[in-house]
């Protein structure tokens, strides 16, 4: 099942040097400074208080000033906001807005376009699965569960400039989340209500970032330029980006050829060995991991023994193996690449893994839950994305449980859209997820298990663990709190078995040589364009 281009792309490398008078034509002196990205389906919309998805991603690195951010040393990045000040107990933070900041359409961006959006976002109907990030702040997940009126929510907007958050409690990542979509503004001028259309809307759909937008087609592509009235426009460098939709990575990578995109990210492992030695090949770690998760609400799923014995029967090195050299094994929630902040280690790498493979065991377990040799064990069903890698990976996964343990799997490929609504539906036996990180903290991974978290989706409420999160939440000192997010991690993975990981990824991309400045977000790992430029 090794992966391999399909004979169009093969035929396409081979005349390509007969192509190279078709599709887009190379950058010329004097031309305004444009690149074509391809991204991977359309997903989602753009309201940062809605339901987002990848689509939103790619538009909002390069769209949307955050109020600050971190750079790749680990230094603060002031965007929308100038500074900040904090009380001595960590709880209340008061941000001061840049006065020279305006939307793209001229109008000036405050303190109430930020609290728009989380207003917005607290309303569940908006099914925004970032929502739970907000509930550090006091009141807010009382507002999101109706139990308060969201006049009670910690956050004050004494004046234009200014925006002042009150927390429940000390939370020593604060600074982390405020890049995540709750926190990012949504001009109050136009962005009423969710669902209503006007983020795809070139007239409605102002930026305060970089660039934006200016062309929207659905299932094609969408325009960003570069945003005149940007506090910061003269350190951008291109008039224009154009993302365009791909249905899978094996378009992705013959669009590239043809010249029909500049850069063609995520692509399937294949293309690292035909790049091999080229300046187009750029391989960059990801920092995600790749699981199932199994619904608790749905028998034998409920039974601990049952969820373990799935685990442990994966040969997840044979299944990296079959799906791509992109892959590595893992039995984590927290991504391999992500780092420990104070140390600068992996944060996988200074605890035990939460478990190892088993067969044996896996298949005692099996019998021990009323399932001998697979006996009476019914037929679940696996959702998963119709993308090349998520179809390997369904595969081997269906072939390996049936010859280890005897049991049936039926695979149920989806549209990326249909599978992702689905999934927060909680419509499913087993469902795949990938998760990257959003911030540079393993709570971005902790939190996805919390009962109270938006993308809890299978069922989950531990209180142990729950507890054992917050209390990391809290904790200054970090070894300490690096213990109780290792002790949390091993009790829900290795533990409770809540979810099946599979493996992390590192990402093969190609990029024209002429385009520099691309960077890549310290905490996320995906590429990112606002400050790129073409030689």
């Amino acid at each position: 099942m090794k992966k391999v281009l399909s004979v169009l792309l093969i035929m396409v490398l081979l005349t390509s040097a007969i192509l190279s008078g078709c599709g887009r034509q190379e950058q010329k002196t004097g031309e305004k400074k444009e690149i074509v990205v391809a991204v991977n389906s359309e997903t989602g919309g753009l309201d940062p208080a809605g339901m987002i998805a990848l689509t939103y991603l790619s538009y909002s690195v390069s769209a949307l000033d955050e109020l600050l951010t971190y750079n790749e040393k680990g230094g603060i990045e002031y965007r929308a906001a100038k500074d900040y000040e904090v009380n001595k107990d960590s709880t209340v933070w008061t941000f001061h807005l840049r006065r020279d900041a305006v939307w793209s359409d001229g109008t000036p961006v405050t303190s109430s376009d930020f609290l728009n959006t989380m207003v917005r976002a607290l309303n569940p109907k908006s099914g925004n699965g970032y929502a739970n990030y907000l509930f550090p702040i006091k009141n807010a997940e009382a507002i999101y569960n109706g139990k308060a009126g969201i006049d009670s929510l910690g956050v004050e907007t004494p004046d234009d400039k200014t925006l002042v958050f009150t927390l429940e409690k000390p939370c020593v990542y604060f600074l982390d989340l405020l890049r995540l979509p709750v926190y990012t503004p949504s001009c109050v001028k136009y962005a009423k209500k969710t669902d209503s259309g006007w983020d795809k809307d070139p007239s409605t759909s102002v930026s305060n970032g970089p660039f934006y937008l200016a062309e929207y087609v659905p299932e094609q592509y969408f325009v960003l330029k570069k945003n005149p009235k940007y506090w910061n426009a003269e350190s951008v460098k291109l008039d224009q980006i154009t993302y365009r939709f791909f249905d899978d990575q094996q378009s992705m990578a013959n669009a590239y050829e043809t010249k029909e995109v500049d850069v063609a990210p995520a692509l399937q492992s294949s293309v690292m060995k035909l790049y091999e030695g080229k300046e187009d090949l750029v391989i960059t770690d990801t920092i995600a991991t790749r699981y199932i998760y199994p619904n608790l609400n749905v028998k034998p799923l409920d039974d601990v023994r049952v969820r373990k014995a799935l685990n442990l029967a994966i040969d997840r090195k044979e299944l990296c193996k079959a799906i791509g050299e992109d892959t590595e094994p893992a039995v984590n929630l927290v991504a391999k690449y992500m780092k420990d902040k104070s140390t600068g280690k992996y944060f996988v790498d200074e605890a035990a893994p939460p478990f190892e493979e088993n067969l044996e065991e896996a298949k005692q377990l099996l019998a021990d839950a009323g399932y001998p040799g697979g006996k009476g064990f019914p037929t679940l069903t696996y959702n998963y994305p119709s993308l090349e890698m998520d179809s390997d990976t369904a595969q081997v996964i269906q072939e390996q449980l049936k010859k280890n343990l005897n049991i049936s799997i039926k695979l149920n490929a989806q549209e990326l859209q249909v599978n992702y609504t689905e999934r927060r539906a909680g419509s499913f036996d087993l469902c795949r997820m990938n998760w990257t990180a959003d911030f540079a903290d393993p709570y971005t991974y902790l939190s996805m298990l919390l009962s109270n978290s938006t993308y809890n989706c299978s069922g989950i409420a531990d209180e142990k663990y729950d507890a054992l999160v917050a209390q990391s939440d809290q904790e200054t000192d970090p070894v300490k709190r690096g213990k109780l997010m290792h002790e949390a991690e091993q009790l829900a993975v290795g533990g409770e078995f809540y979810i099946i990981p599979l493996f992390s990824m590192k990402s093969c991309n190609l990029i024209r040589p002429r385009i520099t400045g691309i960077t890549q977000n310290p905490a996320t790992g995906a590429l990112e364009y606002r400050h790129a430029d073409i030689q």
